[in-house]
């Protein structure tokens, strides 16, 4: 009893913080029903007239539609679709102004209409509680309705709460509390059975505890006309104070329950679901009638509207079709506003469309709705922070946001701020807040969803790490297993007997022969129609069988053949020993120097530690001449014959044999001779012949040693041209061995080991061949010189074809070869190198644009990869060529082409330098003196010529003019 009287006595209506009472206005338009808005001769269709996901289109340009046609469904879990208002033909797709303060364009489908408003064929649910309500969410989800009431949030998410989450209360907005707008309270006056109807669908859906109507009092025939359409229902309709903004959602759902959402909560999250009356009255028109949101109720109002009114307005119908529907006067507009005068913006552009949440346009004059005064400085004075029905203090965020210190502007909750117009309408210094919070707002979700990319990139880039490194990871695992497996067939086959390989090559190709044979002859029965067919195929597969069996017994017999061990480079070591050692020489004496020219304390210090460098430097090359005398040159090879040349000529011959035989069959067959099937098989015979000699070749090349025999010169020559042929002889075959080898590596080949020692083999012979023709230069003895008897004021040039001493002549040949060699790696690794760059930009920008698909973007670092190797094997090739003239220019000259480079380029600056002291000097000084420095510039001229002849020729011999 006593809780009884106790609820009887609480208020239904409860209260909120701050709130403004600004002139309604609303009778400018409420005074006439409904009207049917203008049919334009074309629709603009933003594709993101709602929260969330834009839409994505089903349609093509040139396609006719029927009104009620779905033109593009939900792309996304928060997203709605968008049907043809009326029938017509698509015309175009693309960027086009929308609803947004900034005028900005957006994707857009436009409908040219033809005026016969022809339906697709749809029909409702006549009881709509004998489907289920996933059924019918789905029904609203394709019906594209969202919220109407301003924020445009999809309704299926709203209704679709799930089992977990239990609905007290079920709010139902129909305060519509800004100036001027109407929509709402005509729609209640004229439909409320329908929307009452809509409700109900609703509280199917979520099966709420009490369902709350919330009405200001300005609105006395509304509030009657849904008294009247509840009667019967178990709807409660709560009468609320006019003030502003009640119609926000916490506020309302602060009004009719008293309960109060917190900041970062959401209304279900305490227990209610808050929807518009206009929202309700479409879900109705979707479920009961079939019909999705085409259409919505609009005000047109304002003093510069001759009839003004609530029209009911074709989606995507441009704002200057329905100004001219309510017969505006452009002249008389001084100001055009979408939305409410509190929280709506200024069109600048009348062919933006109106969309799902275009509740109001206002056409004011310039007396009505002037320009804001100027901004003055804010006072302090606190007006705003006792209007704010959020409860912030909008004073903080104000400076937060003009100082651009959006983290301090997070703090104070500036997400809550519902951008009422509160404190705006009552600040005296007539500071646009709402336009400062609107842009806090938007710096804050730009980089929230820079953060989200970046995240998704880090992420992206993580797995490609973690699969690189696990291919790496997986990639040893199985050069290990190789290298294991080597060794143990190393192991076997030094334990096992020797094994005759010419015996399994004579018995694999015996097998060979004898399958041809047996397949010949099942193809002739089989031609015949004889019994035995079968037979002969079952004994043709045993016979391939045992020859696959055969050729793999020689496989593993050539590959069982174990590798020389390569020999210690003792020269090699000492040579790397004594630059080590020649480097930190340098260094010490640079730094000792450095330390003397500052007056360091640790320069007598630094001396005697580079003074004990320089010897030990001079002892280790002094061993390094010991070790280059003692080494003894490799004895020369008996000549013996090659056989991949014997090879070469067996497979020419056998090849030869087989054509002939062949055209030999042809010839009988066709001619009807007896031994044509004879004729047949030696040729079967002989293709088989050839097909093993041409496998045996194979096999002798990748057996052979990299390093061709010289043969014997016919007649004496020079011993520095035989070494310098020998040296670039074993030098390409060192390259080639570690090709080999590198590519064996790569593809996993059983013989990888064996073809690095073989180059470790060749790398050792060519460093000795090298040191040999060092040596050779050094005990060569120079050409005589001539010498140039002095005079007293002319000295004669060096002539300009002599060349340095210690430069031979080169076969031209062999120039122009490496030169062309150079180009075309040159343009193989630039054409690599672009089309890598290329690929690597494309992948950046799918990457910082966010729009290409995982699976995409792991093909596209896939392919960069690949064309970066690709990029890098043409640059290691053409590296190796340049080091591999370097070392010839070495090899001929004596010193590396940096030297040579850097001794023309000395020779040049002396020679410049006097020439300018001549110059300098030729008007003051004695003829004396003048005749001195002309026999000097002469005598670095003669310099300068042969430094530059040196370096000329060292470059042109070995092709590297480029």
């Amino acid at each position: 009893m006593i809780r009884t009287l106790f609820r009887s006595r609480s208020p239904k209506v409860f209260d909120f913080h701050g709130g403004i009472h600004p002139p309604e206005r609303k009778d400018i338009s409420n005074g006439t029903a409904i009207a049917p808005g203008p049919m334009p001769g074309q629709l603009v269709l933003p594709l993101n007239m709602h929260i969330g996901a834009p839409a994505k289109p089903l349609v093509e340009p040139g396609e006719r539609v029927l009104k009620g046609q779905m033109i593009a469904e939900p792309s996304g879990a928060v997203s709605a679709a968008i049907h043809a208002p009326t029938s017509g033909t698509v015309s175009a797709i693309g960027p086009r102004a929308i609803q947004h303060p900034s005028g900005m364009d957006a994707v857009c489908i436009v409908i040219d209409t033809d005026g016969k408003d022809e339906w697709i064929e749809h029909a409702g649910v006549a009881d709509y509680t004998e489907r289920s309500p996933g059924e019918l969410v789905d029904t609203i989800r394709h019906a594209g309705i969202a919220g109407m009431g301003g924020a445009g949030f999809p309704t299926s998410i709203k209704v679709n709460l799930g089992d977990h989450q239990r609905v007290e209360e079920l709010v139902i907005n129909a305060v519509e509390c800004e100036p001027y707008i109407t929509a709402d309270d005509r729609l209640m006056r004229e439909r409320a059975d329908e929307i009452i109807a809509g409700i109900n669908i609703l509280q199917y859906l979520l099966n709420p505890r009490r369902t709350l109507i919330g009405i200001e009092d300005n609105k006395p025939e509304a509030i009657s006309a849904i008294k009247r359409a509840c009667k019967g229902c178990d709807i409660d309709v709560r009468v609320v104070p006019t003030k502003y903004p009640s119609g926000g959602e916490k506020q309302l759902i602060q009004l009719l329950t008293g309960k109060e959402v917190k900041s970062g909560q959401l209304p279900a999250q305490v227990g209610v679901v808050c929807q518009n009356v206009g929202t309700a009255y479409a879900i109705k028109r979707a479920v009961v009638d079939g019909q999705p949101l085409l259409s919505r109720v609009t005000t047109l109002t304002g003093e510069g509207v001759s009839r003004p009114g609530n029209f009911e307005v074709l989606l995507g119908t441009p704002v200057r079709d329905l100004l001219l529907h309510g017969s505006v006067d452009p002249d008389n507009i001084g100001r055009l506003v979408m939305g409410g005068p509190m929280m709506g913006f200024t069109l600048h552009n009348p062919a933006v469309p109106v969309v799902k949440t275009t509740n109001c346009l206002i056409a004011a004059t310039l007396e009505e709705l002037p320009e804001p005064p100027p901004e003055q400085p804010c006072i302090r004075c606190g007006s705003c922070a006792d209007v704010c029905p959020a409860n912030l203090l909008p004073q903080q965020l104000y400076w937060h946001a003009k100082n651009d210190d959006l983290e301090k502007a997070q703090q104070h909750n500036l997400m809550d701020c519902i951008e009422c117009g509160a404190c705006a309408y009552v600040c005296p210094s007539h500071i646009p807040l709402v336009q400062y919070y609107r842009y806090a707002k938007a710096e804050v979700r730009q980089q929230a969803a820079e953060q989200v990319k970046a995240d998704k990139a880090r992420q992206r880039f993580e797995a490609r790490q973690a699969r690189i490194d696990a291919e790496k990871a997986e990639k040893e695992a199985r050069r290990q297993a190789r290298l294991e497996a080597n060794r143990k067939k190393k192991t076997e086959a030094a334990a096992a007997p020797s094994v005759d390989t010419a015996a399994l090559k004579q018995a694999s190709l015996d097998a060979s022969k004898a399958y041809k044979a047996a397949v010949k002859a099942a193809r002739e029965t089989d031609a015949n129609g004889a019994d035995n067919t079968a037979d002969l195929k079952a004994e043709a597969d045993r016979l391939k069988a045992e020859a696959d069996k055969a050729k793999a017994a020689v496989r593993d017999a050539k590959s069982a053949a174990p590798a020389a061990a390569p020999a210690e480079d003792v020269v090699g070591k000492l040579k790397k020993q004594v630059g080590d050692a020649s480097t930190a020489y340098k260094a010490a004496v640079k730094a000792a120097k450095d330390a003397e020219a500052n007056g360091d304390d640790n320069a007598a210090e630094l001396r005697a530690k580079a003074d004990e460098l320089k010897a030990a430097a001079d002892k280790l090359k002094a061993d390094l001449r010991d070790a280059k005398a003692n080494t003894t040159a490799t004895p020369a090879a008996a000549p013996q014959a090659d056989p991949v040349a014997d090879l070469k000529k067996q497979v020419g011959d056998a090849s030869s044999a087989y054509k002939a035989a062949v055209k030999a069959a042809k010839e009988a067959e066709e001619n009807g001779a007896d031994n044509a099937a004879e004729l047949r098989n030696q040729a079967d015979e002989l293709k088989a012949k050839a097909d093993q000699l041409k496998a045996d070749l194979r096999d002798a090349k990748a057996n052979a040693p990299a390093t061709p025999t010289p043969a014997p010169a016919a007649a004496p020559t020079d011993p520095l041209t035989e070494l310098k042929k020998k040296v670039g002889e074993v030098s390409s075959a060192y390259k080639a061995a570690v090709k080999a080898a590198k590519e064996a590596d790569e593809n996993g080949a059983d013989n990888a080991a064996e073809l690095r020692a073989e180059a470790d083999r060749l790398k050792a012979e060519a460093d000795h061949w090298k040191a040999e023709l060092r040596e050779a230069k050094a005990s060569a003895p120079a050409p005589a010189t001539p010498k140039t008897p002095p005079a007293p004021t002319d000295t004669p040039k060096a002539p300009e074809t002599e060349a340095p001493q210690a430069l031979a002549a080169v076969d031209p040949e062999v120039a122009a070869k490496r030169q062309k060699r150079l180009k075309a790696l040159k343009t193989a690794y630039n054409m690599a190198h672009k089309q890598y760059k290329d690929a690597h930009a494309a992948l950046e920008r799918g990457e910082r644009n966010g729009d290409i698909p995982a699976d995409e973007l792991n093909a596209m670092e896939r392919k960069v990869d690949k064309l970066k190797g690709k990029a890098d094997v043409a640059r290691d090739a053409l590296d190796a060529l340049v080091e591999e003239a370097k070392a010839d220019i070495r090899a001929h000259t004596g010193k590396d082409l940096k030297t040579l480079k850097l001794e023309a380029a000395r020779a040049e600056s002396a020679l410049a330098d006097k020439q300018r002291e001549l110059e300098q000097q030729r008007d003051s000084a004695s003829e004396v003196n003048l005749e001195a420095l002309s026999s000097e510039l002469q005598a670095l001229e003669a310099e300068a010529q042969i430094a530059r002849m040196a370096l000329k020729q060292a470059v042109e011999e070995q092709g590297l003019q480029d």
